[in-house]
């Protein structure tokens, strides 16, 4: 398994996040061509990491199924 560097990420909650406990999603920006993806109740656990342009085609996906 290949370590990431993540410590110059900046993560971002998402706009569905409350302060509630609810299911907390960060995603992170860097200097990366990848997109790190973690739990923002519990960040020691570490992060998913994916391709950008993939994530971004999740994203777009996501937003035609009228979920965002």
């Amino acid at each position: 398994m290949r370590v990431i560097d993540l410590s110059n990420v900046s993560w971002r909650k998402s706009s569905y996040s409350n302060t509630s406990g609810g299911e907390c999603v960060e995603v992170g920006r860097g200097p990366l061509p990848l997109v790190p993806v973690r739990d923002s109740k519990d960040p020691s656990r570490g992060a998913l990491v994916f391709p950008a342009r993939s994530w971004e085609a999740f994203v777009e996906g996501v937003k035609c199924e009228g979920v965002v």
